[in-house]
Formats: C-alpha cells, structure tokens, sequence
C-alpha cells in the first residue's frame, strides 16, 4: 500500500502542479516533492478511502460531506488541482450509471417535478439568501466585474444595466424575465429605466415573498409576477431577459424551452438569454445534479444555437462571462463563510455541518472550474430577435455596450 499509495500520489502531483499531502486513517502521510503542501487529504476512515478508488472525485467528495475526509488548507487549491490533474473527469461506469438513474428520478419533463426541483435549491428562504448575496437586489447569478468594479453589489447592478443596454431596453415597454428570482431585475429596470416587467418563477418560496415586495413598494401596477413553469407562456412582450434559467430546462427539454423563449416575443422583439453552457455536448457533473440542482443539466453552446435556429430566432450578439462568473463565485464564497454561524442560527437542523461542507464544495469548487485553464464551462449571454433585425432595429455596432 506505502508504495502503491504513494506513486498515485506523485501520479496526481506531475498533473496538478501543485504541493500537497494525503493522510490515510493511521496516520501515516504521504507528501509531493515541491514545497510546502497546499492542502492535505485526510481520509478518517478505511471505507472513504475505499469510496474514493472505487468511484472517483464522487466518492472522495460525498466522503467529504460524511465528514470521512477532511481538506485541511487552501480548499480552492485542492479543487483546482484535482481538475488540472483530470481527477475531476475520470468518471466511473458506476457514476455513469448513477447520473443516468438520477434523470430517470428528477427529468424536468413534467412541470411537477421541474418545481420541485426548483424549490429543492431556491425555495431554502429569503433570510438564508440574503444573507450572502447582494444588497439589496439578492441577483442569484454571474455578476458583471469590468475594470474597476470594487464589490459585488456594484458587479450585480453593472450586470443589470449591461443587460439592459443589450436589449436597448426603453421606457415604457414591456419586458419578461423568465426565471426572476427575487426580483433584482424587474426593480432595477423600473428604477432605471422606466420598464414595465413580468416576472416568470416556480419557486412558491421566492413568488411570495417578490409579491410582498412588490406591494410594499408601492409597484404593482409596473411590476407583476407570475407563479409558473418557463414553458406556460403568456405575452407576447417587446422584450424577453433569460438570466440563469436554460441550466433546468433539463437534459431533454431545452427545445421545448427554447421555443417557449420564442413564443414569450413579438415579432422583431429582442430577447437575451444568459446561461451556463459547455463547449460541446456533455454530461453534466453528477455531483451538481445530485446534491445542488437536482434535474439541472449544462447545455452546449452550439446545440442552444442550432434550437434558436429552429425556433427563428436570430443570434446578434455572444459573450463570455466566465471569468466573471468566478469572480461572482469567490465573493458569494467568502460571504457565506463569513456569515456561517448566522445561517446556522437560522435552522440547526437543515443547515449543519454537511450543508456547509456541501455548499462550499459547490462555491469554492465551481469558481475553481470556471478558473480552470482547461475547463470546457463558460457563462453566455445571447442577444437575439424573434426574426432577423433591420439595419434601424438595432445598432450596427457594439458601442452601445459601452458603460455611460
């Protein structure tokens, strides 16, 4: 075991590229060449080893959550060394098996599940939420961080306000977004700009309190929300904005959303659909869907566009959000440990120590993949039209992206 051990140890280290250690239940450790380790592996227990050769980074990351495996040091570090040595991707025919029956469990197929899905993730309350995204807007989704933006507050109102300059949002018209969560959008744009929005959620938890909020405002006559599945479609509407919703289409829906994406338009309407997509088509980690997004599912970039095709949807714009969808991802990170022992409080029982182990794995570990030089994951914003635009229907140019 000693020398077998530690040649799968040095193994990893000649693809990581960086220092670390590995400590089995006895104690006993073994170490890389090359410095100060990084972080360590402690494995507790003989059966979380056992986990870990048998079923890869899933059996050494649900051993984690068990409390079987410690990660003692920089747990960034360890998340991207096991993706710059491919640990990550070494799937197991029993992982492959597994992702497969958890569609067969949570497809989004049925609106029912869909919501249940949905609620599973988003439907954990405002109070647990708010204390670690923005204030006041509460944007769940990639911030904007160009040159000189200093907070996450300030990255989620230049995310808004990029958005809106992409649709060539106006006063006065009459927009949908598809997925609002707590309504960040909808009263930004108001606030701004004077738009008239219609909010589309599932999530019971996150309608009833955006309802709330709207009233207390004073806004319901600019701002309504509606508890529905992505594909009911009311409209049609001048303009569409899709943030973070096309990741729980699902594995088998994403033309049937595409197309309701569409029919939410009139005719030369602009929409923006922003989303989490792979390069290629691909499985989707089994770990998320698992344990984060139940029924989620990473969508290619080219099978998106080729379902806007279809749909005569014509694609304007592209962009690539990625590295600030890391940036985004460290600060929610840093919040939420930071704020641990309040979130906590909120319920001991639901939010104990595998929630934070589990949370932090999703957090700390995506900003690592989007960080990854070898990472296939990026975050896309689409501007598009519901047939093709005229030279005067939008600007000829990307100046108007520009910040004022």
């Amino acid at each position: 075991m000693r020398f077998s051990m530690q040649s799968v140890v040095d193994s990893l280290s000649s693809r990581a590229g960086v220092p670390f250690q590995v400590e089995l239940p006895d104690g006993t450790r073994y170490a890389t060449n090359g410095g100060e380790p990084a972080f360590t592996l402690a494995f507790r227990s003989d059966a979380a080893l056992l986990a870990t050769f048998a079923r890869g980074h899933m059996g050494l990351l649900e051993s984690y959550l068990d409390q079987s495996v410690d990660v003692e040091g920089d747990l960034e570090a360890a998340f991207a060394a096991g993706m710059a040595s491919g640990f990550d991707t070494q799937a197991t025919a029993l992982t492959s098996v597994e992702n497969g029956l958890h569609e067969l469990r949570h497809s989004n197929k049925s609106a029912a599940q869909a919501k249940a899905n949905a609620r599973a993730h988003y439907g954990l309350g405002v109070p647990f939420y708010r204390l670690w995204l923005d204030d006041p807007l509460m944007m769940y989704t990639c911030g904007y961080w160009p040159e000189g933006t200093q907070t996450l507050e300030q990255a989620q109102q230049r995310k808004i306000d990029h958005v809106c300059r992409k649709l060539q949002l106006a006063p006065g018209e009459r927009f949908v977004d598809i997925g609002c969560g707590f309504g960040g959008f909808l009263f930004r744009a108001w606030d701004t700009l004077g738009a008239i929005g219609t909010g589309i959620n599932t999530t019971t938890e996150q309608v009833g309190w955006l309802r709330g909020e709207v009233e207390r405002r004073g806004l319901t006559q600019q701002i309504t929300v509606r508890e529905a599945d992505f594909r009911e479609v009311d409209g049609p509407y001048d303009k569409l904005v899709s943030i973070g919703v096309l990741e729980h289409a699902g594995r088998d829906q994403l033309a049937e959303v595409i197309q309701a994406h569409a029919d939410f338009l009139k005719p030369g309407g602009i929409g923006m659909l922003h989303f989490i997509g792979h390069v290629g088509t691909r499985d989707t980690e089994l770990f998320i869907r698992k344990h984060v997004f139940p029924g989620g599912w990473i969508p290619g970039l080219a099978d998106v566009i080729v379902e806007m095709e279809r749909c005569g949807l014509e694609v304007i714009d592209i962009e690539n959000l990625r590295r600030h969808y890391a940036l985004t991802l460290d600060a929610w990170a840093q919040r939420f440990d930071e704020h641990w022992e309040a979130i906590h409080a909120l319920d001991p029982q639901r939010f104990d120590e595998r929630f934070r182990r589990l949370w932090r794995t999703y957090l700390v570990g995506c900003a690592a993949m989007f960080r990854s030089p070898a990472g296939y994951t990026h975050l896309y914003q689409i501007v598009f039209s519901k047939g093709n635009v005229t030279p005067t229907s939008y600007p000829m140019s990307r100046a108007h992206l520009d910040e004022c």
